[in-house]
């Protein structure tokens, strides 16, 4: 027995336990002052999954003692972790960086040859932080660059600089780091059951709130994805390497994907010049006897991920993706797969891409220079100009826009005077957006309405017209008769100092209308101040003139307050905020309701309780959390499904269902749901969420389920070949739907008009409600917007209910079939549920 466990326990340092051999050639020589990453570590790389600090420990040791590499910190994570981005290439390039990457930007705005210039090659490890062979790979890729001798090494050093991002996602990676290290044993278990392979709930894929940072590059919500955008723009590199893992039984995957599947604005010399590279990559699999595929599973449409905002930007992304071993060893149909070997795996093609860059680099600064050098002429093939865009009566949603927009170096002016597209008018201080700039694709891009495809079968999203998601009007602006133009580009307007307030105003008041008014709200109700909102419109006396408020206004009467600094508490809270304040006289308005009005409802701060944990999606939690505190300033309390029997609902003023299974509820916790809606709670569903308010009956309406939207495809005689277009033609991956409001209705207070455009991506209704009153939105007749749907499904989609929201005994129940919160952008129908938070009882 004590034979058989010494024989265990050498099995176990033998399978986790790889030294710098394993990864490198024997005959590979490196500079001896330069430390090996278990000098540092004290572990082999592989050993243990690194943590976030300790890559950066290592990593900053490298910049100390060589020569060839420097590190820079670009931001922060949520969790305040230094994101680090290195740059390497040979000494006396290193010394000149600053210039050399001046050469290079200049490059586009003045065509020239460069037969000397290096190619810009970055590599970016773990935007999914349970996908850690990536990061641990990065250490390895750094030191080789930074200590290898020989002349490889300075061929690669002379045709490239290498910017490599060692952890796209560190709070997500910390978060993976210690579950697989907390659950791993001097003897490894291999068994995929094991809770190691098992991860918890949220996983370490996500940030700190639960989001999926690869679809966050065009949408930049996040201070990640904000840095490294930055830092992309900075340089525009030639090469963008995006390093993933997959599910334990896959092989290895790199790019080119599936061709039918690739965005019409990505040059087909983009594809052609990643089937170039993708040979080296082959090549060098092929000398280890790896196995790969490619042009299969991913596509190359959706903007918003790593592999693709370079295809849009000049650059070539490239996706890898290496089966996971999910912990430290994992059993699979190939074979016992440890963690040193997927980092291997990722090694060898973090330099199949830099070789295969340096191979082609001529060709990647041609294409690069011609792919800006013909934006102009992009431009000028499109049959109008530009796009104006409404600022409406929110400048806020205009301004997070613009500056959206200013992080992917998309230039927009103000206009100075008013311009009329067919019946719309766009007034003087909207925004106009030319197409002859360098960005023309991704503005097309960033606009596009697009709904019919070549292949309809869509790895993530096929829609996201970004001012659809902001809910800004916007047109294509066809001729330059009429348009006049600021010669600068756009800014907001600086705040100026308010107008004093009269001290003894019978009451303040502020719209609804501005994207942070709930913000202001909640911040007011939580220091006790009492606020009220006004059911109906009115006219109010001010101290010199009447003005008009409409409903959803919220006011603030002053003899209601029992705070003396309350007037200070709310000029300040409004002045951060940028909403501007009015001082109402009088409470008799000379029309609509008196301030002392039973339609002005009293407003009380929520309590939310969020429903999280196994069961639930941690995307869409996370989506809702982050909402609440960053755009609401509520911190929800987010309980566990399997914990909602025992704990105290009165406490609560909301609950919230974001999609999820939630037929794992048990009786106990249904009744006490059920019960707590009764006495006065405000629950909210949203997609599976809205399912089960409908199935257990608190709310009035009858759902069509996604098997009996199926049902509408005929499948008679398909062939087993068919099988995938059936799916995909079956599915809603992720499309734009318009929908009608009725603004009167408080749950719709504060939109401007009565259509929104919503985000759908899964495939059930709710019929439209023949009872009055209980239907909030409704989709429009011709609902697709942007993206695909099958005809089939967008027949069944059109005058059916978007949103409804009934009482239920002193509570009320709001069910919505979409997601109003999707990836933190969806500023538009977020107002939706805002109002729920605070106005949900105006439906008694």
């Amino acid at each position: 027995m004590y034979r058989l466990l010494i024989v265990l326990c050498v099995l176990s340092l033998q399978l986790s336990a790889k030294p710098l051999s394993f990864y490198f050639d024997d005959t590979q020589q490196f500079d001896p002052l330069v430390p090996k990453p278990h000098e540092v570590l004290g572990y082999e790389v592989g050993e243990w999954h690194v943590r976030p600090e300790q890559l950066v420990h290592y990593l900053s040791k490298l910049a100390e003692t060589s020569p060839r590499v420097t590190i820079k910190t670009i931001g922060h994570s949520h969790e305040h972790r230094p994101l680090v981005l290195l740059t390497i290439t040979n000494e006396s390039r290193l010394r000149d960086i600053e210039a050399v990457k001046k050469a290079h930007l200049s490059a586009f705005e003045q065509p020239q040859p460069r037969k000397e210039a290096p190619a810009i090659v970055w590599l970016g490890y773990s935007v999914h932080g349970n996908e850690p062979s990536g990061s641990n790979t990065a250490m390895l890729v750094a030191y080789y660059l930074a200590a290898a001798q020989g002349e490889k090494i300075d061929a690669l050093l002379r045709d490239t600089v290498i910017l490599l991002d060692p952890s796209l996602n560190p709070d997500g990676l910390a978060r993976f780091a210690n579950w697989a290290n907390s659950h791993r044993g001097q003897v490894l278990s291999s068994d995929p059951q094991h809770r190691e392979h098992v991860e918890g709930w949220p996983s370490g894929r996500t940030n700190h709130y639960w989001f999926d940072l690869n679809r966050d590059w065009l949408l930049l919500q996040h201070p990640e994805s904000q840095a490294r955008i930055a830092a992309f723009h900075e340089w525009k590199p030639n090469v963008l390497a995006d390093f993933h893992e997959m599910g334990p039984n896959s092989s290895y995957f790199f790019q080119p994907g599936i061709p039918s599947r690739t965005h019409p604005l990505t040059p087909e010399r983009n594809q052609s010049l990643t089937a170039a590279i993708g040979q080296f990559h082959a090549d060098a699999l092929d000398q280890t006897g790896q196995l790969y595929f490619t042009q299969e599973s991913f596509d190359d449409f959706y903007y918003g991920k790593g592999s693709t905002y370079p295809d849009i930007n000049g650059s070539v992304g490239i996706l890898f993706e290496q089966a996971s071993s999910r912990g430290h060893a994992q059993e699979t149909i190939n074979g016992l797969l440890t963690f040193p070997e997927t980092i291997k795996n990722q090694l060898i093609t973090s330099f199949s891409t830099i070789q295969g860059a340096a191979a082609n680099r001529q060709a990647l600064l041609d294409y690069q220079q011609h792919f800006y050098s013909s934006a102009l002429k992009e431009a000028k093939q499109q049959d109008f100009q530009g796009y104006v865009v409404s600022a409406g009566k929110d400048p806020y949603r205009l301004k997070q826009f613009v500056e959206l927009l200013s992080q992917h170096q998309v230039k927009a002016y103000r206009l100075e005077k008013p311009l009329k597209i067919k019946a719309q008018l766009f007034k003087a201080g909207d925004l106009y957006i030319p197409l002859a700039q360098p960005q023309v694709r991704l503005i097309l891009a960033m606009f596009s309405e697009q709904t019919h495809f070549k292949d309809n079968t869509f790895y993530d999203v096929s829609g996201w017209t970004l001012p659809h998601a902001y809910d800004l009007d916007f047109a294509q602006v066809t001729s330059s008769w009429g348009l006049n133009v600021s010669d600068t580009q756009w800014q907001p307007a600086a705040l100026s100092e308010p107008e004093p307030l009269p001290g003894k105003a019978y009451a303040y008041a502020f719209s609804w209308q501005h994207y942070l008014a709930p913000k202001l709200l909640n911040q007011l109700l939580t220091q006790g101040l009492e606020a009220r909102v006004a059911l109906q419109s009115f006219t109010a006396r001010l101290e010199n003139k009447e003005q008009h408020f409409d409903a959803g206004t919220i006011v603030i009467p002053a003899g209601l307050q029992n705070q003396d600094d309350w007037q200070h508490v709310l000029i300040k809270q409004a002045m951060e905020l940028g909403i501007p304040l009015t001082a109402i006289s009088s409470g008799l308005t000379p029309q609509g309701i008196d301030l002392g009005s039973r339609r002005m409802m009293p407003l009380r701060k929520p309590e939310v309780l969020l429903v999280g944990g196994q069961g639930t999606s941690q995307y869409e939690v996370g989506e809702v959390w982050y909402h609440l505190d960053r755009h609401v300033g509520i911190a929800p309390s987010i309980i566990e499904l399997n914990r909602l029997e025992r704990v105290d609902l009165s406490r609560y003023s909301h609950i919230v269902l974001a999609d999820g299974r939630y037929s794992a509820l048990s009786k106990k916790a249904q009744a006490a749901i059920i019960s707590w809606v009764q006495k006065g709670g405000v629950i909210w569903g949203h997609k599976r969420g809205a399912q089960w308010l409908i199935e257990h009956q608190l709310l009035n309406a009858k759902a069509i389920g996604s098997k009996e939207m199926r049902a509408a495809f005929d499948t008679k005689r398909l062939r087993f070949e068919d099988k995938e277009q059936l799916a995909a033609q079956q599915r809603i991956a992720g499309a734009i739907f318009g929908t009608e409001l009725d603004v009167s209705h408080p749950l719709a207070f504060g939109f401007e008009n009565n259509t929104l455009p919503v985000f759908k991506n899964s495939t059930w209704v709710i019929e439209s409600n023949e009872a009055p009153f209980l239907d909030v939105a409704v989709y429009q007749q011709q609902p697709l917007l942007a993206g695909y749907a099958d005809e089939r499904n967008v027949s069944q989609i059109a005058k059916s209910a978007a949103l409804v929201a009934d009482s239920y005994g002193n509570g009320v129940v709001i069910a919505m079939t979409d997601n109003p919160v999707f990836r933190g952008f969806w500023y538009g129908s977020s107002r939706l549920f805002n109002n729920a938070l605070f106005f949900a009882h105006a439906l008694h």
